[in-house]
């Protein structure tokens, strides 16, 4: 490990001056950043320590939204009445996503850059597109079993390891930033990037810019929700097939649905064909099914890991089985 300086800032006027230099990098929860610097993955040689900035409240929006500042923590978060009340599957999903340490130690902002859990991009004697843009792809030759069938390319498989994520980009929550130049905000959603020809620009963030804060927008819908998570064990694992899934019935009839996919693919995975599908029809198990196939007939599978297909439609199809049950 090499060496490395640190700095400690109180405002984020201070956290932009420090961190415009192309050495440093923000230090929040430090769960990712200490460990890649362990491994040697990142090369920044400047820490700045941005746990002082007044970026950790979790505002409740009159209209029923929620403002969550980038430095709260994920156990804070999970707790808040106002997630757990309106928008149960954020908290299922900070809950399941990782061990109660981490959790009261990892901040919102800080979830939504970590780096992939790809072992051979952790591996620095391996290729990896991700981590050396043209030095190959590993996993494609080697250990597959936990990458993407979703979104992939042929530079990069691996799955995005969020799972807080993936109820946040159901909801169509929005990402707030902030540089030197100014503010601005993006759907969450086009905040993750997929990997295409460069599969080393995970996201379209500038370096020096900061994550301010995830604004989730109202949405009655999520009150009835669930994030359901499938994993080799069940004890603090990453998601072999996750689903964020909330709905509205009346009659029978769905008339609002959102869904997304966590574990299946190199993003948060919008699954809007299969909302498509179901909104306006019936509630019942072959909708499900086929809402289900027709979202996963554009996967790409790999030899060890075809059976996530098999595995994420079946995960579908409970969900939405759960949350439409009366």
């Amino acid at each position: 490990m090499h060496a490395i300086s640190y700095v400690r800032v109180a405002d984020v006027d201070a956290a932009l001056a420090e961190g415009i230099d192309p050495d440093s990098r923000f230090l929040a929860g430090g769960t990712t950043e200490v460990d890649m610097l362990r491994i040697g993955v990142a090369q920044e040689r400047r820490l700045v320590d941005i746990n002082e900035l007044p970026l950790n409240t979790i505002e409740d929006q009159p209209d029923g939204g929620l403002l969550l500042g980038a430095l709260a923590r994920m156990s804070t978060v999970a707790s808040a009445p106002g997630v757990r009340q309106r928008f149960p599957m954020i908290a299922q999903a900070l809950e399941l996503g990782a061990s109660a340490q981490l959790r009261n130690m990892a901040s919102m902002g800080g979830n939504m850059i970590q780096r992939v859990r790809c072992a051979y991009f952790r591996e620095t004697d391996m290729p990896c597109n991700k981590r050396e843009p043209g030095s190959g792809c590993a996993a494609e030759g080697g250990f597959h079993r936990g990458h993407a069938v979703l979104g992939t390319s042929e530079h990069c498989f691996a799955a995005h390891p969020s799972d807080v994520a993936v109820p946040l980009v159901a909801l169509d929550a929005v990402i707030h930033l902030r540089g030197r130049e100014g503010e601005r905000t993006m759907p969450l959603e086009d905040f993750f990037l997929p990997p295409g020809d460069t599969p080393e620009r995970e996201h379209p963030i500038e370096h020096g810019e900061l994550i301010t804060a995830i604004e989730v927008p109202a949405a009655p819908v999520a009150r009835r929700s669930l994030y359901l998570k499938v994993r080799d064990r069940q004890s603090y694992e990453f998601a072999l097939v996750s689903v964020a899934a909330a709905a509205t019935v009346a009659d029978g009839v769905i008339s609002e649905v959102r869904l997304a996919l966590g574990g299946v693919a190199t993003r948060p995975w919008r699954a809007r064909t299969a909302e498509g599908l179901l909104n306006g029809g019936p509630a019942i198990r072959d909708a499900f099914e086929a809402a289900a196939a027709a979202e996963l007939a554009q996967a790409v599978a790999r030899p060890q890991n075809a059976f996530k297909i098999e595995l994420a439609r079946r995960a579908i199809v409970r969900a939405l089985e759960r949350v439409t049950a009366s």
